[in-house]
């Protein structure tokens, strides 16, 4: 039989490992590649831009998404501007508020990329008070006058009157208390420039603020600029978490090498990272900035993995080449295997349609695969060619204890027992609370931003004063050219509206059943039983036509109904853009397709527009993302740790450690009312694939001691005190890389992500230094309690005949 410790036996390996040899061995040679690589990404630095596209958000291939890129130059989009004008004593009609209001529309007309068909106000040219003369002509006229002198009381009082005769007016644009009116404003998107749209806004803020009155604005734009705004709070983060992290690595090691090598691997990873975001065209969101902060995090994690063993290893060996070349060989393998875990999840979010992700998953997952040259081959060449450090005796420190107590806590395999029966307690008490996890927003407002800040406390006080100011469109198609004026068209279109006026989050609806109604009541002396819609198309055209012709503006028909009136679209208005009630308006909306859809010949209802159809798109996306990311995760990670070390079981360890730390995070997502969009979706599964990394080192560093001291808890013991250690000093690390955008950052959705991912950082931590310890004592897998060493040092899991019997022996003995 073949020694199955030569070279012969394990050709792949061999050839492997003398690949290594030759790497390591030219270190100047590499470390000066690297450098130059290092310097062409730096030069690219400078092509990277700072900026948010809406159009990144959207998953394009969505079919609400492509109703929504054809109608928006037409009906409008998502990109709305409202503005709420307040008054705080009496009511809108009286002049002082009158002429405020119009002075905010005007400055709303101004702003930057507006479109100035889509402009709605009271005072706008568009709001018009329609009548009938007693010629039988169709007159109108603006309901307030720039130009005109000042209204008495009874004037006032008779604009009054005329605004709550109008249902597309009172409601819509003027409250029921009649204490506020809005302005509202459509941007076009390829125009849209935040920065000057919200510095636009606030200067008219500053302009027309006054007491008595209270302004208040929301909408996309506004979102993104009070976004935009908090840039030089998230470079003070940046510093201070620096600060930190640099005081977290001089008080757990004390040596220059321990703090300054770390730090190297940091911005050697960011350059690169930055270089490759720059070469491929991107932009860097200013909402996703926690997950590249989080890759370099990783980057100073592996470093300090390296480090702490190299100290480790000069005990043991004298000449600090070779102590550096035993960290790379324990090392280079198990970390290559959890970076490239890493770029798994962060390649994995490109499945879905959201464009913002695709981009994210491009430049992450090769900046992540870019730590296995910056960090894990270069930091121990480093090492290798500069000066032995004087004094690298590792001393004890408050962080050591964790690795002290875990290793005391998981000793024998009662112990062991007992964590695991705890660990299945968890995971069944976290697919309980995992399940209150909601698809898209749990509260109102965004949730980007706290309930308490301005751009919250303004969409509360507009959504509390009118039907809603989230708009659902719903685009009714015909196949002819014209025929939306069919009777039978109307008909069906205003059943539809009162089929989605059943729904109580709806407070109210617009669209050209309702106008036809109106015009046709006006024409028979403002009789109520003439607000109907007539059964002749050729009448209905004639209503549409002296609507149309009573205004002196050119285009009055086309916020109901495109210029072939072959399109038509109808609004409904909700209070906010919940999870809850965006499925709600959705299945609603079905409900009435599915059972009419075909009974009208040539009409088609298409889904959906406005703010509620784009939200549903996005959360129906990060949805299907999320069901499709996760497991594939699980299913590869799986599948690469079964094949690295030539076991089922290694696979299925692994399995379970991300099974327990990801359902636990599903549960906080539950318990806290954290829920799955677009934005918490990459967070996740980047949180899986770091996670994985703790697992993946302390399995290795187990089945490494396992062949040195052939004693299964002893192995597992020293471990936890080594490896253990070092992976709960990064887990602190990286929590100290993160947390600072928990206690700082005025962005919620930055501090909630960097609360969730410091929430799977600690869970997989636990799983890694307690579960995974646990299950190696209880189940005694052969790929740790087998394993052998070839000639070249490279470990296998197939058992050595000859050492059979002792390995039996030695694997019985569990304290």
């Amino acid at each position: 039989m073949s020694d199955k410790t030569s070279a012969q036996s394990h050709k792949i390996t061999h050839l492997l490992h003398n690949l290594d040899e030759r790497i390591f061995n030219s270190p100047k040679i590499v470390l000066g590649l690297i450098l130059m690589v290092t310097l062409f990404f730096a030069s690219q630095i400078p092509g990277v831009k700072m900026y948010s596209d809406f159009a990144d958000l959207l998953p394009q291939e969505h079919p609400y998404i492509v109703l929504h890129n054809e109608i928006k130059e037409s009906f409008g989009g998502a990109n709305v501007v409202i503005v709420g004008v307040e008054v705080e004593n009496g009511d809108i009609f009286s002049n002082a508020a009158l002429a405020r209001i119009h002075r905010i529309t005007q400055a709303v007309d101004n702003l930057p990329g507006i479109n100035h068909n889509l402009v709605a106000s009271i005072t706008h040219r568009n709001s018009r008070k329609v009548w009938m003369t007693p010629e039988g002509n169709v007159n109108s006229e603006s309901y307030y006058d720039p130009q005109g002198e000042e209204l008495s009381a009874a004037e006032l009082e008779t604009l009054r009157q005329d605004v709550v005769a109008n249902p597309r007016v009172y409601g819509p644009l003027v409250s029921p208390d009649m204490k506020m009116a809005l302005v509202k404003a459509q941007l076009n998107e390829g125009q849209l420039d935040y920065v000057k749209t919200f510095d636009a806004i606030q200067q008219m803020r500053s302009d027309e603020g006054a007491d008595g009155f209270k302004i208040h604005v929301t909408g996309q734009p506004m979102l993104v600029g009070w976004a935009y705004q908090y840039l030089g709070q998230i470079i003070q983060i940046f510093m201070f978490t620096a600060l930190i992290m640099i005081a977290l690595l001089v008080f757990y090691f004390r040596k220059a090498y321990g703090v300054l090598i770390p730090l190297a691997a940091v911005v050697v990873s960011t350059i690169w990272g930055l270089g490759i975001i720059s070469l491929f065209g991107y932009n860097l969101d200013p909402l996703g900035l926690v997950i590249p902060f989080l890759i370099s995090a990783r980057a100073m994690s592996h470093g300090i993995q390296i480090v702490e063993r190299y100290y480790l290893e000069l005990n043991d060996h004298a000449d600090h080449h070779k102590a550096a070349k035993q960290t790379f060989e324990s090392l280079f393998r198990p970390g290559s295997l959890g970076v490239v875990s890493d770029a798994i999840g962060l390649l994995l979010i490109a499945i879905g349609s959201i464009p913002l992700n695709t981009k994210l998953a491009h430049y992450a997952s090769l900046w992540a695969l870019s730590i296995i040259i910056t960090v894990l081959l270069a930091v121990p060449m480093l090492l290798s060619v500069l000066p032995k450090p004087k004094n690298y005796a590792v001393k004890h420190n408050v962080f050591r204890n964790v690795g002290y107590f875990c290793a005391d806590l998981i000793s024998t395999r009662k112990a062991a027992k007992n964590a695991l029966l705890i660990g299945a307690l968890l995971l069944v008490g976290g697919w309980y609370a995992s399940s209150k996890v909601v698809i898209g927003e749990s509260e109102p407002g965004s949730p980007i931003l706290y309930q308490n800040h301005d751009y919250n406390v303004s969409s509360g006080a507009i959504n509390d004063s009118f039907p809603g100011s989230e708009e659902l469109y719903i685009v009714a198609e015909t196949s002819e050219k014209g025929g939306i004026k069919r009777p039978e068209v109307l008909k069906a279109l205003a059943d539809l509206e009162r089929h989605m006026l059943m729904d109580p989050g709806v407070g109210g609806a617009k669209g050209i059943p309702d106008l036809v109604k109106q015009v046709n009541r006006l024409l028979h002396n403002d009789d109520p039983r003439w607000m109907q819609i007539p059964d002749d198309a050729q009448y209905v055209g004639g209503l549409m036509f002296t609507y149309m012709m009573s205004s002196p503006i050119p285009g009055a028909l086309n916020e109901f109904v495109d210029t072939d009136e072959r399109i038509a679209n109808l609004v409904f208005y909700y209070k906010d853009h919940q999870g809850e009630t965006i499925r709600r308006a959705i299945y609603t909306a079905k409900q009435w397709i599915d059972a009419n859809e075909g009974k009208v010949d040539g009409l088609k209802i298409r889904l959906a527009g406005g703010t509620i159809g784009v939200t549903a798109a996005m959360n129906e996306a990060a949805y299907e993302t999320n069901l499709w990311v996760l497991p594939l995760v699980f299913l590869l990670i799986f599948a690469m740790v079964m094949f690295f070390y030539t076991s089922l079981q290694a696979g299925m360890m692994m399995f379970m450690a991300m099974m327990f730390a990801t359902t636990l995070t599903y549960a906080y997502m539950g318990v806290t009312g954290m829920g799955i969009n677009i934005n918490t979706v990459p967070i996740i599964a980047v949180g899986v694939g770091v996670g994985i990394d703790y697992s993946i080192y302390m399995m290795d560093r187990i089945r490494s001691e396992m062949v040195l001291q052939h004693n299964l808890s002893s192995a597992v013991r020293t471990a936890i005190r080594t490896t253990g250690l070092a992976v709960s000093f990064t887990a602190i690390t990286l929590i100290a890389g993160i947390v600072m955008w928990v206690v700082l950052s005025d962005l919620r959705f930055q501090s909630d992500a960097a609360l969730l991912l410091s929430v799977m950082v600690i869970l997989n931590g636990a799983a890694a230094m307690l579960l995974v310890p646990a299950w190696v004592l209880v189940f005694k897998p052969k790929f740790i309690c087998e394993a052998y060493e070839d000639e070249d040092g490279v470990i296998h899991a197939d058992s050595v005949d000859s050492d059979e019997s002792d390995l039996k022996s030695a694997t019985s003995t569990v304290n």
